[in-house]
């Protein structure tokens, strides 16, 4: 609920009362509004962009602020780490690319569409049909929440422990060596949060990548 509240009051701040020349909230909402239309939206879906920006932009700017919380002090746990968070946007974007797919092509369509590829054999289409099939329908839901949620739960793990680690020798285990350990892990959890934040702007990149892809893929079909 605060993630949805960060997103609303930021989307409100940048958009509701737009400057012709943007300043603060709203040049940061329009250059993350930009950064996904250009490298998400329009390399994906062409000239449906515009049409699925309002789905695509709050996905990122959801999945965006879920991962920051676990840089943020006093929470300090990314939200998608709880893979139910990423599964439910994962199975909406699922459910439309399916609507999409039946709408635009028809059942019989929509499935030609996936299994068909030209210059293939058919005698191989025994062995294609099943991955291809086993790749649309489950393959594609599978990595598109579980790459998300096992980065940030690895991110979250590696600085708990480098955390803990110069706690516990700064405060618990005061010695020659320790201290220098500490001093060392405390080094290292700066460090790694800095990276930890890149992979978290990535990981939202990456999932609303997949996301307009799979839109695109019910909109125009697989192939």
């Amino acid at each position: 609920m605060l993630s949805a509240l960060v997103v609303i009051a930021f989307c409100w701040a940048a958009f509701a009362r737009p400057s012709i020349v943007p300043r603060g909230p709203q040049r940061i909402g329009e250059l993350a509004y930009h950064f996904v239309r250009d490298h998400v939206a329009r390399p994906a879906l062409g000239e449906d962009a515009d049409r699925w920006m309002g789905l695509l932009f709050s996905v990122f700017l959801t999945v965006l602020v879920w991962n920051l919380m676990g840089v943020v002090p006093l929470v300090q746990f990314p939200v998608t780490a709880r893979i139910s968070f990423p599964l439910v946007i994962a199975v909406g974007i699922y459910a439309i690319k399916l609507y999409l797919g039946v709408r635009h092509h028809g059942v019989r369509g929509y499935l030609r569409g996936i299994v068909h590829l030209p210059g293939l054999p058919r005698w191989a289409y025994g062995l294609y049909a099943p991955l291809i099939l086993a790749e649309v329908f489950a393959n594609s839901l599978f990595t598109h929440f579980v790459r998300v949620f096992a980065n940030m739960f690895a991110g979250h793990l590696i600085l708990a422990f480098f955390s803990s680690v110069g706690f516990w020798f700064l405060f618990e285990r005061l010695t020659p060596l320790g201290s220098g350990l500490g001093v060392l892990a405390v080094a290292m959890t700066v460090v790694m949060t800095a990276f930890e934040i890149f992979i978290q702007f990535l990981q939202a990149f990456l999932f609303t990548l997949l996301a307009a892809i799979f839109v695109a893929s019910g909109l125009h079909g697989e192939h």
